[in-house]
C-alpha cells in the first residue's frame, strides 16, 4: 500500500467538495455582484434587496443542479467502494 493511493483519494475527494460546492456558490456570488453593483449605482442601501436574489437563485441552483451534484456524488462513492481491494491489498 503506497501513500501515492491515500493522496490521490484525497486529492479526488477534495475536487468533489469544490465541484460540488461551485454548483450552488459560483450563481450566487454573480448574482450578489451584480445585485451589489446596482445598489452603488443607485444609492439604495436596502439588504433584502440583495438577500432575496441570492436566495432564489441558490434555490434555483439546488433544483437544476441537484440531481447533476447527486449523480457525481454516487459516482465518486461508488468509485471508492470499488477501489477498497486495491487499497486494502
Amino acid at each position: 500500500m503506497e501513500p501515492e493511493v491515500f493522496v490521490d483519494i484525497l486529492r479526488e475527494a477534495m475536487f468533489m467538495v469544490v465541484l460540488l460546492v461551485s454548483l450552488i456558490i459560483v450563481p450566487s456570488l454573480i448574482v450578489g455582484l451584480i445585485v451589489s453593483i446596482f445598489q452603488a449605482a443607485t444609492s439604495i442601501n436596502e439588504q433584502t434587496l440583495s438577500f432575496l436574489p441570492r436566495l432564489i437563485i441558490t434555490l434555483l441552483a439546488i433544483i437544476y443542479g441537484g440531481n447533476w451534484g447527486i449523480n457525481k456524488l454516487m459516482d465518486y462513492t461508488i468509485e471508492m467502494f470499488n477501489n477498497i481491494p486495491q487499497v486494502v491489498g
